[in-house]
Formats: structure tokens, sequence, C-alpha cells
């Protein structure tokens, strides 16, 4: 209880911090909005019941079963994870938080057909793809305990949502092309004034008491080269509309884009479905320009799950 205790002490110390808090090295730096910005609009969007109203009978008790792996995936999952992610650490508030793909905008929206798989997916398969990549570890099989807890608690929190039509908030923002090509200089620059107090110098992210406050956002321990986050414009919409933490839509359209080519031009974990060479698996999975796999930056091919660049 002790540990607990602490962690939750640091955890709120450290995000105070990031909230409201500069680095002492950091410039001032005038915060206006770009001229052209396509930060989300207040747009209402679908309100999911809150934790309390969790049902005190043996379907809630799945529905919390699901809410705890989701927070804490290395502890009540542990056997298909494989980094020190949570499902959280792109799904915020416990996948509640509209603009950071919540689940649910996600869960009225499965069976769907997605090119990324050239299939119909069920919303328990798209769960399978998130430990894959996001998690770096293994599927649960279907039907697995994992997945049906995680199942109940999207199916939970989206109750009353109609079924098959997409919800404003339900994903991360689709950002207008910036006006300059996204710039690896520019990105460590906006790096180190708004996300190293949280993430790191290294970008290795943050941990109290033995678990993660603040996710590494490359490297050994992050998303692998599979993960949806690994494409500039999903990482430049998250970044845009949640971060820097509790800072939302104060970064320019611009920093956003430039700050995620930067994180996605460091290395990570290999692609599971590596294909024989780098080259043949871009020319398989990444061959979009939102994609850095298999591109040179910095005279480093990316794509080795070696030292960055």
């Amino acid at each position: 209880m002790k540990s607990k205790t602490s962690a939750l002490i640091i955890a709120t110390l450290v995000l105070a911090a990031c909230e409201h808090s500069t680095p002492q090295t950091a410039a001032p730096v005038a915060k206006a909005p770009a001229p052209a910005s396509s930060a989300p609009k207040s747009a209402s969007h679908f309100t999911p019941p809150p934790e309390s109203a969790i049902p005190n009978d043996d379907f809630g008790k799945q529905v919390a079963l699901g809410r705890q792996i989701f927070m804490d995936p290395g502890k009540y999952a542990k056997a298909y994870v494989g980094n020190q992610l949570s499902c959280e650490s792109c799904h915020l508030d416990a996948g509640r938080l509209a603009h950071s793909a919540p689940l649910w905008g996600a869960y009225p929206m499965y069976p769907a057909y997605r090119s990324k798989t050239h299939d119909v997916n069920t919303f328990a398969e798209r769960l399978q793809g998130c430990f894959n990549y996001s998690m770096n570890g293994k599927a649960p099989p279907l039907g697995d305990p994992v997945l049906v807890a995680l199942e109940t608690y999207a199916y939970w929190m989206s109750k009353g949502e109609p079924i098959g039509t997409s919800q404003p908030g339900r994903s991360y923002p689709k950002l207008s092309k910036p006006a300059l090509t996204p710039d690896y200089a520019r990105g460590e620059t906006v790096f180190k004034r708004d996300c190293a107090l949280c993430h790191g110098d290294n970008g290795q992210g943050q941990q109290a008491a033995g678990h993660t406050v603040f996710p590494p956002l490359w490297g050994p321990q992050s998303f692998n080269w599979g993960a949806g986050m690994e494409l500039v414009t999903n990482a430049a919409g998250f970044i845009k509309a949640n971060m820097p933490l509790g800072r939302g839509n104060t970064l320019t359209d611009q920093d956003a884009w430039d700050v995620a080519y930067f994180m996605n031009a460091h290395e990570r974990p290999q692609d599971p479905r590596y294909k024989d060479s780098i080259p043949a698996t871009r020319a398989a999975f990444h061959d979009t320009p939102d994609s850095l796999y298999g591109t040179t930056v910095n005279g480093h091919l990316l794509g080795q799950g070696g030292a960055s660049p």
C-alpha cells in the first residue's frame, strides 16, 4: 500500500510539473494560434458513463477488470505485453477522452473493413492488433479472458451510441497538410521545449515506483514499427489535440507535425510483419509518405531496431 501511495504522489507531482512548468533552459515562447489551425472544434460529443456507474454485479466485474487491464496491462495482461506502455498511453483518461481514439468511438464501428489487414475485422481482432503492435507483445487468442474483459469495458462505455455511425471526437484529429514539410531539427526544438520535461531528454519516459508515469516515445520500450502511431499523420493529430498533457491545442499545427516527425524518426522495435528485408517490408506495409520506416534520416536507415539517428 505504501508503494502505491508513493507512486500516486510522485505521479501527481510530475503531472503538475508538466502542466504548469517550463524547463529552466527553455526560452519564452509566444503561443499565438496558427492562422489556419485545424484544431478540433468544440463540437459536442458522446459522454460515456462515469466509473462510478459500473454496476455491482457479475457483468460489472468484467467491466471493472477490463478497465484495470486497460490502465495497467503490464500487471493484468502481463503474458501479452512486451513494453512499458499501457492502453491509456494513446487513449487518454481510461479510454474516455474525445480526440484520443476513445473506446466509445471505436466499439460501435466494428466489424469493419481495415486496409491494414485487407479484411473485415471484429472489435476483438482490432484489440489483438493493439497487443501485437502498440504493446509490442503477442495477441491474446480470441475468447481469452483479457479480450473478453476489454471488449466488455468498451461495450459498457458505448451504451446508448448509434451503431456504425462515426461520432465527433472518435479518433485523432486529421490535421491539414503543414505549410512547411515536417522537419527533424524544428521537431527537436519543439520536443526540447514542450515534451522533454515529461518524456525525458532521451524520449524514454518516466517511471515512479516501478510504474510508467509518462510513456517512452521511441526505443525498445515503446510501440513497434507496426503500430498506427508510427504514421506521422496519426502522431501529429494526437499531439495537436492532447499534448503537452493537460494543454492540448496549444501547439501550432506546424509544431505538431514537426515534433511528430522527430518522434517517429527514431528507432523502435521491428515490425512483427517483417518480410525478408527492410525495403521489402516497407513496400508491403509502409508504402506511404506518412511512414518513415525504411527511409534514411540523418544518415540512419530506419527499421533496423538499433540506435536512433
